[in-house]
């Protein structure tokens, strides 16, 4: 099957062109002083959010091992921060709203540029030897470690972050983001190959605690499996349809007597409750309800977490529940789950066009967009009944 046709193929417009000279020409001017053989006090940026935060997580870990002795500072957003609290392989976590990343509307055109140099005045107190940008067309991210004097600035070869480096890895777009970060991971501390470990969220016993005292007070049967579903996404484009979700729903209840758990954000409960109507028996509507603490601390409580490529599905991987994600224009060779297949399945849709990685499409277009309703109940109904089996 093929999607609508898109635009032709996208170019670098001129004004891209324009700014990429202008970030080569302004990086020129940043010193590139000797390397810093031995880091100590390193700076490592990312300001994305859930999904990509989690990633991240095996190459902190790795650079704790490799450097055990050195303090490693994150510089993320408010939601990357809530991501890594109480990871154990950070020594601290600076917050910076990242222009570009804020889910807020757009400031003035000269705003990125008044926040990083304000952010790169305050990282100088900080004193940093080594900067690490994990983030690979993050040119922001790059220019700001540049402005704050930081000495060894290690990132991603990529066009418009490179001007501002001293040292750049290759980006492979065929690797997965977990591989990816290891790479840097390896250009800052070379060595044998690392084998990145499993992608980790930390769970206050309070939260626990909350997830117990939620699911009992809602007369969850502890003898009776818990069935997550997460019906929404960050883009439309990426959304299964709801009748479908509520087919699947509906098959596990029947054949294992499965109580069904809906999570999502406020903004998605409308979503959830139209699925809630969808379903023969009554589902447990969670939406809106928790902090992310919370959710995976339901999450881990689960015997199965199913849903399309979105963050708390890779949350439910940190925690351990088996998942089933569905994959439509994301190429999920790349931002899949990372953990064992065996307990982590993805189903994708079968469109010769995907993954195509575009998430924009415009109202009209995609309002018939078939791409996630390709994918049918029948193989997530399979899959789910695999994994509660095995």
């Amino acid at each position: 099957m093929q999607a609508p046709s898109p635009p032709g193929p996208q170019t670098r417009t001129r004004r891209e062109g324009i700014r990429l000279a202008l970030l080569r020409l302004i990086g020129r001017s940043y010193p590139r002083p000797g390397l810093v053989t031995a880091p100590r006090n390193i700076l490592l940026i990312r300001p994305d959010h859930l999904g990509d935060m989690l990633f991240l997580t095996p190459a902190l870990h790795a650079l704790r091992e490799a450097l055990p002795g050195a303090r490693l500072t994150l510089l993320a957003g408010p939601g990357g921060r809530d991501v890594v609290r109480g990871n154990p392989d950070l020594d601290a976590v600076e917050i910076c709203r990242f222009p570009g990343f804020e889910r807020t509307p757009k400031t003035g055109l000269l705003t990125p540029y008044r926040v990083l140099f304000e952010t790169a005045r305050a990282l100088r107190a900080g004193e940093y030897d080594t900067a690490v940008v994990f983030r690979f067309d993050h040119w922001w991210g790059a220019w700001l470690v540049a402005a704050a004097g930081i000495p060894r600035r290690v990132g991603y070869a990529w066009p418009e972050t490179r001007p501002f480096l001293t040292q750049g890895a290759p980006y492979r777009a065929d690797r997965h983001e977990v591989e990816q970060n290891a790479a840097l991971v390896a250009a800052l501390v070379p060595g044998p190959d690392r084998r990145m470990g499993p992608t980790r969220y930390a769970v206050a016993p309070e939260e626990r605690a909350w997830a117990a005292d939620w699911l009992v007070a809602r007369g969850v049967e502890p003898a009776r499996p818990l069935i997550a579903i997460h019906p929404g996404a960050g883009a439309p484009v990426k959304q299964w349809p709801v009748d479908a979700w509520a087919a699947v729903a509906n098959g596990l209840t029947a054949a294992f007597d499965a109580q069904i758990l809906l999570t999502g954000s406020a903004s998605e409960r409308p979503l959830t409750q139209a699925l809630s109507k969808a379903l023969r028996q009554p589902a447990w509507d969670s939406a809106g309800e928790t902090t992310l603490g919370q959710l995976a601390a339901l999450l881990a409580r689960c015997a199965l977490v199913l849903g399309s490529d979105s963050g708390p599905l890779h949350l439910a991987v940190a925690m351990g529940a088996p998942t089933v994600h569905l994959y439509g224009p994301v190429a999920h060779a790349k931002f899949g789950p990372w953990g064992d297949p065996t307990r982590h399945v993805v189903l994708a849709t079968d469109w010769v066009c995907a993954p195509c990685n575009r998430l924009d499409w415009p109202a009209d277009v995609l309002a018939q967009h078939q791409c996630m309703a390709a994918i049918s109940p029948e193989r997530v109904l399979a899959a789910a009944k695999i994994l509660l089996t095995r």
